[in-house]
């Protein structure tokens, strides 16, 4: 009978212990963890919403040219006013993405494994931003950030099967931009 009081108080004493143990040790460090992950899976996605932005804002752009003068016969001055309001509205979208983007490059690109990727994303937001604050006219800026935009988004948020097929011609279509933007850099 001794031994048995003894095995079942040494088993609740142990439980005890463990317990304790497990709710100041553990539980707190997977809770922390927990969160890390969520956030960063928080910025990824609205990385991914920055990125759609950009490209939605771009395609309307370059879609709604606006009219060439006030004086338009075929633009109505309130027309005119509202085409115009709507550019100003997406030109203001365009600048809040890659801002993010830009702010927050740490959060979403510390979060892949890698130098490569975590290089490849904060380099893309560099450069859309570069893009947005240049003296560019809206034409080249769109088309700048289209070329920018499209393969890395593929590389990222893209699936699977297209992320490997595209992978080097997505690489090397981000360089060749990149390089273009240096060249005009240079030559103005």
């Amino acid at each position: 009978m001794h031994s048995t009081v003894w095995t079942i108080l040494v088993a609740a004493v142990t439980a005890v212990v463990v317990s304790i143990a497990n709710g100041l040790i553990v539980t707190p460090r997977m809770e922390a963890r927990k969160k890390r992950l969520g956030e960063a899976h928080a910025a990824r996605d609205a990385f991914n919403s920055n990125m759609t932005t950009v490209l939605s804002a771009c395609v309307l752009l370059r879609t709604l040219v606006p009219p060439l003068a006030d004086n338009d016969p075929e633009t109505t001055p309130v027309m005119h006013e509202r085409l115009t309001g709507e550019r100003e509205r997406w030109l203001q979208q365009l600048d809040d993405a890659t801002r993010w983007m830009i702010d927050n490059s740490v959060a979403y690109a510390g979060s892949w494994p890698g130098s490569q990727l975590k290089e490849f994303a904060m380099s893309y937001a560099a450069s859309a931003r570069m893009v947005v604050l240049s003296e560019r006219s809206e034409t080249d800026k769109t088309e700048f950030l289209l070329a920018l935009t499209a393969p890395v988004r593929r590389q990222y948020f893209g699936f699977a099967w297209s992320r490997v097929r595209h992978y080097l011609a997505d690489r090397r279509a981000f360089a060749d931009t990149l390089a273009r933007l240096g060249r005009e850099a240079t030559a103005t």
